[in-house]
């Protein structure tokens, strides 16, 4: 049996009526919890040529809204990586990023809004991860989507958590 994958409504807790559920990737350390309504999550354990992994992509086909996680080698403290994300965002055609700022859900959380011309919005949120990891969550959503959709991806965002480290069992 791997070691990630959905925890079943009735073993989560925290789920509820709108189909919730619990995403653990014990791997990569870190949960989540999948919102319902039309939200579907893929594994997908790709790895990218700079070493990022991403173990899930979350897309919600009713309005084109798409929410990538990455889990980053802690190389670089969220605040940096987010900086760097800004600057690299802001050198694209078409795109406008706010700065980064300080994000209520961990210490070192930081995140930005984007905008790609009129027609998409996004936000990233950089925080820290399990032990030598950093995790970035890219949210991309079209601007006429309904405020839910900003709403379920800042309460995605929100519920991404590392895994609490277990000691030492040698």
């Amino acid at each position: 049996m791997g070691g990630s994958g959905l925890e079943a409504d009735a073993q989560s807790p925290g789920s509820d009526e709108s189909g919730s559920r619990r995403y653990v990737d014990q791997a990569l350390g870190f949960e989540l919890t999948q919102p319902g309504d039309g939200w579907t999550l893929d594994q997908t354990d790709e790895q990218t040529p700079e070493g990022l992994t991403i173990p899930v992509v979350l897309r919600h086909r009713a309005s084109g809204a798409q929410i990538v996680l990455q889990v980053a080698p802690a190389v670089a403290t969220p605040a940096q990586f987010a900086e760097k994300l800004t600057m690299g965002l802001r050198s694209q055609p078409g795109f406008v990023t706010s700065d980064p700022e300080p994000m209520p859900m961990s210490d070192s959380a930081v995140g930005f809004h984007f905008a790609v011309g009129d027609n998409v919005r996004g936000r990233v949120v950089v925080r820290d991860g399990s032990p030598g990891h950093v995790f970035m969550m890219l949210a991309t959503w079209p601007s006429v989507a309904p405020d839910e959709v900003p709403a379920a991806v800042n309460a995605l965002f929100e519920s991404v958590h590392p895994l609490p480290t277990m000691p030492d069992q040698t």
